[in-house]
């Protein structure tokens, strides 16, 4: 089966993937996500712009063209200290879950 999505569509359950989803993602100047743990592998790729992602403690500066492999378990925060915009496409399986410090879960819509 082919299915074209146009630029507006992330492939997720309801629009046909059985089990990847994907989604492009800004991530505006200034923004200091909280650290989350992940229940499924990631790849986290930047096409445009800069970011200090710290995995699992270690932080590192991403810039446009890096790609980074989020293994399920890994504890992870994204920050844009940058005066732009960062854009990036992450790649992962159904069912991701993120959990932040305080036990909270979040389900991102795009991952079911």
């Amino acid at each position: 089966m082919f299915r074209l999505l146009r630029s507006t569509g992330t492939p997720s359950s309801p629009t046909g993937s059985r089990e990847l989803c994907a989604w492009r993602g800004e991530i505006p100047a200034g923004t200091r996500a909280p650290a989350h743990t992940v229940n499924r592998e990631e790849i986290f790729h930047l096409l445009s712009g800069e970011l200090l992602i710290t995995l699992e403690g270690t932080t590192h500066r991403v810039t446009a063209g890096d790609t980074v492999i989020i293994n399920p378990g890994a504890t992870l925060a994204v920050e844009n200290p940058a005066t732009e915009v960062a854009v990036s496409w992450v790649t992962t399986s159904r069912g991701l879950e993120a959990t932040l410090a305080d036990g909270t879960r979040v389900v991102p819509p795009w991952a079911n």
